[in-house]
């Protein structure tokens, strides 16, 4: 619990803001990720008739949300995969998580329902490296004995722009995978020894759901959104989990963002028996002298406001809120951080 008398400075900053009003609206833009589209658009349309400022995001993946902030194009820009504190200085950002958040693998298998199919990691690997070519192959087969699979042929599809979530997804793969880790690796884009690219979380969940035998990896909220079949999988505790909020917030339960510079933290390969094992914090970034310091501070009212307000909204779409601990931290850092174009603090 946070006392009154130690609320962030920003608090009182935010609030003398709010208090002067607005003769106009005001437009601020962003760019980047598409995983956390669903909870970002939910949340700017309550924002918008509450204060008439707009917030317009573009879900363009986090490798071009990364580009226009670092070419200043945008208010600020999103991403599922952290810089790290030395990246970030070179770009003279600052970063935070937001939410919380899990991808998930989806296929499309008749007579499969949701969370039905168990896989683990060395199996999603071999998979996604072409070793496992059918439905019905034994180590399949042997992961799930009350399952009748078809002798289809496996259809993989994946990202082809520079994604969060092929990070988040090639990262767990790195972990669990040696031969994974020496053939492929970890990154936003990668060079995929099979499959099918597909543009988004909106792409690869279209290419899942219109062919059958396909599996893919999407974030949860658009595997709920479109009504794809999700994938239960065999965490680091050697547990089957299924996804949702209850395995992304126990992945998250005890990351230690106090003692990670520029907040960079994974999530991916969390222990304990109930943990996702490919939950992911979700990224924003934004200058620390940001060339129009207006439009900086009504991005960070408007992320202020979703922290203050905008839990619910994100436990709906399956999102988990950042601790108010960690909310404290991300407060602290606005106000070290962001300065004007004199250097002077801006929410001082």
């Amino acid at each position: 619990m946070i006392s009154k008398a130690s609320r962030p400075i920003v608090h009182a900053a935010l609030a003398a803001i709010l208090s002067m009003g607005s003769a106009r609206a005001l437009d601020i833009s962003g760019a980047g990720a598409t995983f956390p589209l669903p909870v970002y658009a939910k949340w700017a349309q309550s924002y918008s008739k509450e204060t008439g400022n707009r917030v317009n995001y573009q879900s363009i993946g986090s490798g071009g949300g990364i580009r226009q902030i670092k070419a200043r194009t945008v208010t600020f820009g999103a991403s599922d995969q952290p810089l790290t504190a030395k990246e970030l200085d070179a770009a003279g950002l600052i970063q935070w998580p937001q939410v919380v958040g899990g991808v998930t693998p989806v296929v499309n298998l008749d007579g499969v329902g949701a969370n039905e199919l168990v896989l683990d990691g060395p199996l999603l690997a071999r998979i996604y490296l072409g070793e496992i070519k059918l439905w019905d192959d034994p180590a399949i087969r042997a992961r799930n004995p009350k399952l009748t699979l078809p002798a289809k042929p496996i259809v993989v599809v994946h990202r082809s722009d520079g994604s969060g979530a092929t990070f988040c997804f090639t990262d767990y793969l790195s972990r669990v995978s040696a031969d994974w880790k020496e053939k492929v690796g970890e990154n936003v884009a990668v060079e995929w020894p099979l499959g099918l690219g597909a543009k988004g979380n909106e792409g690869v969940a279209n290419n899942v759901a219109t062919t059958k035998g396909a599996i893919g990896y999407v974030e949860f909220a658009y595997a709920r959104q479109n009504r794809l079949t999700t994938v239960s999988l065999v965490n680091s505790d050697g547990k089957i989990v299924a996804p949702g909020k209850e395995s992304f917030e126990a992945a998250a339960a005890n990351a230690d963002w106090a003692s990670a510079p520029g907040f960079f933290r994974l999530l991916t390969g969390q222990p304990g028996a109930a943990s996702w094992p490919i939950a992911a914090a979700t990224f924003i970034l934004l200058p620390k002298q940001p060339q129009d310091s207006a439009a900086a501070l009504e991005a960070l009212k408007f992320f202020d406001w979703a922290f203050a307000k905008g839990a619910a909204a994100a436990e709906e779409l399956d999102f988990e809120p950042m601790p108010p601990s960690v909310v404290t931290l991300i407060r602290k850092s606005w106000a070290a951080n962001v300065k004007d174009a004199n250097g002077k603090p801006l929410l001082n």
